[in-house]
């Protein structure tokens, strides 16, 4: 089988996954083996491959693969997530673009064309992870949309229900305008951003005018009610002043003894408002007062429930203003904000701004500015689900660990102070709440898995068995997202639906979760909540959380700022191999991975290098006549340790999950040890055969390092392993015996690093002296370490010496050390290359002539020497007398090669 000259992934990497396709490696049935399980955290289904799924998909791999030569059941589930909120938007975007309004169209007709999409594109991320050799089970591919998926997301909100976790409650809730949709106050991003401080003059009316509402034409029907006296409110939000129901001062606040028992005028819409007292108004901030906007504001909602005001709420879904918003209806808030500052300035009651910085609460998913807004929504109750999941991870008989531990803290803080979750989305796409309606009230509604249970129930509720289906109305919003997710380790084995099967019991717990820190709480709590509550047991072993992978100039990346490169587009470039090597020398688990396609480069470099060294050894000629060389046999007995100590050290950084520090350990091992060493040890002479005993042990040596490099470059050695013999049909190197952890010669691996050391101090003196490798040199030592001689020819096969002797003096000619060795080369004219010698030295003559003249022009320089501290021409002077030292011994030895 002829052996091309280069390594060219693009001709390997679709051949090799074919074939581990169409043989069915990635597939896993319950057996009697280990069950090693990862589930992938399911991408959006409206997502591409960029460089964050990239880094958390290679590591899956490599743990995966790893798996399997150890001869584990090896479970890697793929599939991905319904992502409510980003797939409605492109599927409304996208119906627009051919005139369709979501408005137009039926639950179920917006349902078709949005599982229709999802068809189109929603395969393609999973598709492109192919490309980067993620060897997932593919016939297990999930999503959470399913049927079974959907089924099971059902059960469990009617059992949680039926527990009473879960209430419907009128709640200020996160609003995202651009959705049109409520989020969890984990879906909400806090960004400090620059703004202004309106100050706002509000009209006091006298404690005498009659109570009840009215507004101010209704006072100046009685002028004498009306005082002459303002109140100065800051804030940074004046078009919500049509929602003012209150003003509320602090009672210990002496500057406003006068207004207590008062009313006063909201500017423009004139409606009265009465002034109330609590201890919650900070007298520091702004002017002391607070306007009070119960339907805008959660602080400003618990005031008034406590003082009983009256709720209004000023915005449409799309967070433009109501009727309520008078001559601003239909308006955008943000263009109300500027246009009622102007009114309100020209009318006098803008007392002045200030530039003010707060933080803004912002979509996660769209960017959009969040506006708070009570609604009826569904939610579950954490605090007691929450404990079996901390004590989980941070309790004293902790099950699950989170690497690196310095999450732990993060992980507390969130589940600690966990609040009740808001599971409803005011969306389609998604899981429909299976709560049905059968009359007018709040709570005339019951909980079921279906509309005929629910009629069922509504008939036992209600007494009335004349009731139907056609009676009953479905809650028309969706469940949220990460309701459907935290599931996922349960659910795509369907132990919701059915707890006793097979799989869950076989599969579950799983052992690995990848993912990033970013979700920790989203859904790597919520899946540990979630597997205590219906497995009674963990859902996972271990989480590895990854870093973010940034740019060189530590920019997260993004499309807008252009920093994101093409994912594809670097594994055609580089090869998946050198991509997945580029990524993980630097990805060291929790910290953010500085991206820089120079470490694609070096992968794409490290495969070529081992290409290369696998040519070398097929290129030899194998003579089973010949007896192994003594050199070749003690640098077996070297690489054996060293590949063992290497394998010790491996297993530990696994262990760990530091699996940057697993793959720069393999690189030393086979880019040094192996290429740069080893080979050269046992390399036949010129053009001579080399014995058979050496061939196939260094076969075996090639081939435990590709059983240990796979799981990060599984390609390139599998298309190695296959050119060492094909086993296409027998041993495929995905499924090969992974080595096993053996005890080993350290003394042998320390006796060869100081001998390693000895063959770079003898040909640095051959560089440095230009004396050519053909031409013997002889080698004396003064040897105070008493070291064993056990490499010495090894030594002399590497450097060409002819003899090594010991001495007790030092010897004429060149010297190192090493330790406290001394070794010595006697050097002769006919050794060196006289020319290229006389070039080198004539050359090291000019640069320290031009040298010594810098520092005598600086030591001539009177103001100068009379200027510089004593130390400073100390140095200048010493500089002098080294490099006049230096021009002298470069002249002598030029002399005497003339």
């Amino acid at each position: 089988m002829t052996i091309p000259s280069k390594y060219d992934a693009s001709k390997v990497e679709d051949k090799w996954y074919d074939y581990w396709m169409k043989n069915n490696y990635f597939h896993s049935t319950p057996d009697e083996r280990e069950p090693y399980t990862i589930v992938i955290p399911p991408p959006n289904v409206t997502g591409v491959l960029h460089m964050g799924h990239m880094l958390n998909n290679t590591i899956q791999d490599v743990l995966i693969r790893r798996a399997r030569l150890l001869g584990k059941n090896a479970c890697w589930v793929p599939g991905t997530d319904h992502a409510s909120i980003a797939t409605e938007a492109k599927v409304v975007a996208k119906l627009k673009e051919k005139g369709i309004k979501k408005s137009d169209l039926t639950r179920e007709e917006f349902l078709q064309h949005a599982f229709a999409w999802k068809d189109e594109y929603g395969g393609i991320i999973l598709e492109q992870l192919k490309k980067l050799g993620a060897s997932c089970d593919w016939e297990r591919t999930a999503f959470t949309m399913d049927p079974e998926m959907s089924e099971s997301v059902i059960k469990v909100f009617v059992d949680l229900y039926n527990k009473g976790l879960i209430y419907r409650g009128y709640r200020m809730v996160n609003w995202d305008p651009e959705a049109k949709t409520t989020l969890s106050d984990e879906e909400v991003i806090h960004e400090e951003r620059q703004g202004n401080l309106y100050y706002l003059k509000y009209k006091i009316l006298s404690s005498t005018f009659s109570e009840g509402k009215g507004t101010e034409q209704d006072a100046s029907n009685n002028s004498e009610e009306l005082e002459e006296t303002y109140l100065t409110i800051a804030t940074t939000r004046p078009e919500t002043i049509f929602g003012d129901t209150a003003i509320c001062i602090n009672p210990n606040d002496e500057r406003f003894t006068h207004l207590k028992g008062k009313k006063a005028i909201v500017p423009l819409c004139g409606r009265i408002i009465p002034i109330i007292e609590d201890e919650y108004v900070d007298v520091e901030f702004g002017t002391g007062c607070l306007k009070v906007t119960p339907a805008h504001d959660e602080n400003d909602k618990n005031l008034g429930d406590k003082h009983n005001l009256e709720v209004i709420d000023i915005f449409n879904d799309d967070a433009s203003l109501n009727s309520f918003g008078l001559h601003y209806q239909g308006k955008d808030r943000f263009v109300v904000r500027k246009e009622i500052s102007k009114e309100l300035e020209e009318k006098g009651f803008l007392v002045k701004t200030e530039v003010h910085t707060n933080k803004v609460g912002t979509s996660e998913r769209t960017k959009a500015v969040i506006e708070p807004r009570l609604s009826d929504q569904w939610f579950l109750k954490m605090k007691d689900l929450a404990q079996p999941a901390i004590d989980a991870v941070l309790g004293e008989d902790a099950e699950i660990n989170l690497f690196p531990k310095k999450f732990e803290n993060t992980y507390r803080h969130w589940m600690e102070n966990v609040r009740d979750w808001n599971i409803s989305r005011q969306l389609w796409w998604g899981q429909q709440i299976p709560a049905y309606f059968y009359g007018d009230g709040k709570e005339d509604f019951v909980v079921a898995e279906n509309i005929e249970e629910a009629l069922l129930l509504a008939k036992e509720k209600t007494s009335n068995s004349q009731l139907q289906t056609s009676d009953l109305t479905q809650d028309e919003d969706a469940l949220d997202t990460w309701f459907s997710s935290w599931l996922w380790p349960m659910s795509v084995f369907d132990g919701i639906r059915n707890p006793e099967n097979e799989e869950i019991k076989y599969y579950y717990p799983t052992n690995d979760l990848v993912t990033g820190p970013d979700i920790l709480f989203f859904w790597v709590a919520r899946m540990i909540v979630a597997g205590y509550e219906y497995k009674d047991e963990k859902p996972f072993q271990n989480v590895y959380l990854t870093g973010l992978v940034r740019d060189k100039q530590r920019r997260k990346m993004s499309k807008s700022l252009g920093n994101s490169p093409d994912a594809l587009k670097l594994i055609d470039d580089y090869g998946a191999d050198g991509v997945r090597v580029g990524l993980l020398l630097s990805s060291a688990a929790g910290n953010d991975l500085m991206f820089d396609e120079d470490l694609c480069q070096q992968g794409k470099g490290f495969a070529n290098k081992i290409w290369n060294a696998f040519r070398l050894i097929k290129g030899w000629e194998v003579d089973a006549s010949l007896e192994q060389p003594a050199t070749a046999k003690i640098g077996l007995e070297w690489y054996e340790a060293k590949f063992q100590k290497a394998l010790a050290e491996i297993e530990d950084h696994f262990s760990k999950y530091r699996l940057s520090d697993a793959l720069m350990a393999i690189y030393k091992l086979i880019n040094d040890d192996f290429s740069s060493w080893l080979l050269e040890i046992v390399k036949p002479a010129y053009q001579k055969p080399i014995d058979k005993t050496t061939f196939d042990a260094i076969i075996t040596v090639l081939e435990n390092n590709l059983k240990v490099l796979h799981p990060f470059m599984p390609f390139l050695t599998e298309e190695i392993w296959q050119y060492i013999a094909d086993r296409t049909k027998s041993e495929a190197l995905i499924i090969a015996k992974y080595p096993e952890v053996k005890e080993f010669n350290s003394k042998i691996i320390t006796g060869f690093e100081f001998a390693s050391n000895v063959v770079s101090g003898i040909r640095t003196i051959r560089k440095d002296k230009n004396i050519s490798f053909k031409d013997a040199v002889e080698l004396f030592v003064i040897d105070n370490e008493k070291n064993s001689n056990q490499f010495n020819e090894v030594i002399q096969k590497l450097t060409n010496t002819s003899t090594i002797k010991t001495v007790s003096e030092k010897v004429e000619g060149a010297s190192f050390r090493v330790k406290s060795n001394e070794y010595f080369i006697p050097i002769s004219i006919e050794n060196i290359d006289v020319e290229a010698e006389i070039e080198k030295l004539s050359g090291e003559l000019k640069r320290a002539e031009g040298f010594l003249v810098g520092i005598q022009k600086k030591l001539s320089n009177e103001r100068f020497v009379s200027n510089a501290p004593e130390k400073v021409l100390a140095l200048e002077r010493k500089k002098e007398a080294d490099t006049l030292a230096k021009i002298e011994t470069i002249i002598g030895s030029l002399n005497s090669l003339k």
